[in-house]
């Protein structure tokens, strides 16, 4: 009987405290964009500029709550094979022996 291949863990997900901390700082990076859309649609007077500065800063909450919540989706393609006759948790067959 052969050994099974080793799970490789390229794949694993970030900690929880690392995802959070990824997604606050995303979020704000976003927020502070946003601000300086404000600060630029004052800034800039009358005007085409000030109204797309402004459409800017009112929908990018929209895409920056989409953004800090996109979850860590690492794939690189690997999959396990599909092993039938093995459950992980039943006990082992005595005639494998």
């Amino acid at each position: 009987m052969a050994k099974p291949e080793a799970v490789r863990i390229t794949t694993a997900r970030s900690s929880a405290a690392d995802d959070m901390r990824s997604r606050q700082r995303r979020y704000a990076w976003s927020m502070s964009i946003r601000l300086v859309c404000f600060v630029a649609a004052v800034a800039v007077g009358p005007g085409v500029l000030r109204w797309t500065l402004v459409a800017a800063a009112v929908f990018l909450p929209l895409f920056a709550v989409v953004m800090a919540n996109a979850g860590d989706q690492r794939d690189d393609g690997f999959t396990l094979p599909a092993n039938p006759g093995i459950h992980e948790l039943a006990a082992p067959d005595p005639e494998d022996r």
